[in-house]
């Protein structure tokens, strides 16, 4: 009975998935406050042949010159009419209850995001960036940095937006500040909470505390997972997955004791018999627990540079300012995480740039840890156009498996491309982006279908699908089908940005399947900066707006002409 209802919900999804892409007038269903024809604009105008990309390039300037023109109250209802009420759900908490609401009655939920940024011109970023990045003792020093170069500040790279389209960018300035940034993320915390009774809301954590600690820190772990790879390719299990990588432990213990890393009385502690289990071997969860805070070892251990041959400190010294502000940074995400615990809301930690990433998914495995107990409150973010983004999974699934706590995740392709294929170019380090548009694509389904296995023997686990992709939405499907997973059971979630791929998002929402909008808000001259960046999009997308424009208009044409130009919920 159960299989025979699978096979309905699923059938009834790619059923109206089919039908909206060749019959509009199904397809179409607008909220309340953004209707087809202020779609049908926005659409038009953002998606400028690939040869205007230039001047597409310039909006931020444009909306600037047409507020001047136009004079606020004209230019903020011509926004409100076409960019605005296209991508921007409201202008505060109580504005965007009537989109939720009508929303919800499709069967669309919300992602609630503050979407307000400061305005500052490159060279202001590229100031604040060069400041927050750099420790003390490097500025106090020779101005060097024992960090790899990857996690080095470069100030060719200070302006973090830049060819950064869909995804919010902060800057540090001062603790003041991230202590406003978190009662923002309070704000949006509790308005999710207000709004339904199963809503997300999203945070970054380059808003919460310098970032220079997010770059040291990533450092750290990137050296020691190096380390582990470097003495599984002496013991010939290079090449391997990361978690078909079992070490002897004696061998191990003798390359470490090579290297002068620590003492042998040292080495022996840290190889237990909690740690070993009865197999004798270790695996990279085992030897990163080794450098969990809660061991302490951190403090002592040193690495090799492989440049210089030196041993060199894991973890540089900070200075007792910035112990304090890295502790700040730790006691934010605890106040997030309780407030969306107490309201009853789900935290996603989106991802951010790969040299501050393996920091960024580290301290979410430590929120994990905490908040996923009885429930899936955390949701970490998978990049899938990353190299690594399988073994990360894999890793993160089997760590939650061992130690009993609930594996949430949101997987998406990734916004950073264009900027971490230039960045790895100039400075020098290998490119971490999958080589082609379909490599990221195969890894993106591999993730997920591993994902998926896992959600079939684990009821308490959850994914959340965040693609725009329609080949990626009827593989899921079609997955769900096989592996016995329903909708009803709220394990596998669908998400969109507000303002694009409706064509996706509602049918599956009508069909019963959990799908939600990322959902921006804020005053209209405070979004101005996301409101530029979403008038451009990289290529896949764009394809993508260009075939929903069609349908838009289509569907204009098709209730101009019946007089019906409000469709309504079955």
């Amino acid at each position: 009975m159960l299989q025979a209802s699978g096979c309905v919900e699923v059938e009834e999804a790619d059923k109206h998935l089919a039908m909206h892409r060749s019959a509009p007038q199904q397809r179409i269903i607008q909220p309340q406050r953004s209707t087809v024809q202020n779609g049908y604009l926005p659409n038009r105008t953002s998606n400028a042949p690939k040869c205007m990309k230039h001047r597409v390039s310039q909006a931020n300037q444009l909306l600037h010159l047409t507020r001047r023109l136009l004079g606020q109250r004209l230019f903020e209802k011509l926004m409100k009419m076409t960019f605005y009420g296209q991508f921007v759900a409201g202008e505060d908490q109580e504005s965007i209850r009537p989109l939720i609401r009508h929303n919800r009655a499709f069967g669309v939920g919300s992602i609630l995001d503050y979407g307000v940024e400061e305005d500052l011109s490159p060279k202001e970023a590229e100031r604040k960036e060069m400041e927050s990045c750099t420790s003390a003792v490097e500025r106090e020093g020779s101005g060097t940095s024992k960090r790899e170069k990857q996690y080095q500040a470069h100030q060719a790279f200070g302006d973090r937006r830049d060819s950064v389209i869909s995804a919010r960018t902060y800057f540090y300035a001062n603790e003041a500040k991230c202590d406003s940034h978190m009662e923002t993320f309070l704000h949006c915390i509790e308005a999710a909470g207000g709004a339904s009774d199963d809503g997300f809301s999203a945070i970054k954590l380059t808003a919460l505390g310098r970032p220079q600690f997010l770059l040291q820190f990533s450092d750290v772990l990137t050296k020691w997972r190096r380390l582990f790879h470097q003495m599984a390719a002496e013991q010939g299990k290079a090449g391997l997955a990361a978690m078909d990588m079992k070490l002897e432990a004696a061998v191990l213990q003798e390359s470490v004791a090579k290297m002068g890393i620590a003492s042998r009385t040292e080495i022996e502690n840290w190889f237990t018999a909690e740690t070993l289990g009865v197999s004798g071997t270790l695996d990279l969860l085992d030897w990163s627990s080794l450098i969990d805070s809660r061991t302490g070892l951190s403090k002592h251990l040193v690495v090799p540079n492989m440049q210089t041959g030196q041993l060199e400190p894991l973890l540089s010294q900070f200075t007792e300012e910035e112990e304090l502000q890295m502790t700040r940074m730790l006691q934010r995400m605890d106040i997030l995480a309780k407030k969306a615990a107490e309201m009853g809301v789900r935290l996603m930690v989106d991802a951010e740039q790969t040299y501050f990433q393996p920091a960024i998914s580290r301290l979410t495995l430590e929120m994990q840890r905490k908040f996923n107990v009885g429930k899936p409150l955390i949701f970490n973010t998978y990049q899938c156009y990353l190299k690594d983004a399988y073994d990360n999974v894999t890793l993160d699934v089997e760590l939650a498996r061992r130690e009993g706590w609930c594996f949430a995740a949101k997987l998406v392709r990734g916004a950073y491309m264009a900027q971490e294929r230039t960045r790895a170019a100039q400075i020098g380090y290998e490119d971490p982006i999958n080589p082609t548009y379909e490599a990221t694509n195969a890894m993106y389904h591999r993730c997920l279908n591993y994902v998926l296995e896992e959600l079939k023997h684990n009821t308490k686990a959850k994914v959340m699908v965040a693609s725009h992709n329609e080949d990626t939405i009827h593989f899921t499907l079609r997955r769900m089908e096989e592996l016995g997973l329903y909708p009803a059971d709220r394990q596998v979630y669908f998400g969109q940005l507000l303002g694009m791929c409706d064509q996706i998002s509602f049918p599956l929402g009508q069909a019963g399947f959990p799908v939600y909008k990322y959902v921006p808000y804020g005053p209209v001259m405070e979004v101005l900066p996301y409101l530029s960046r979403r008038a451009l999009e990289n290529s896949g997308v764009v394809q993508g707006a260009w075939r929903e424009r069609q349908l838009l208009w289509q569907e204009l044409k098709r209730r101009l002409r019946t007089g019906s130009l409000f469709h309504r919920p079955a």
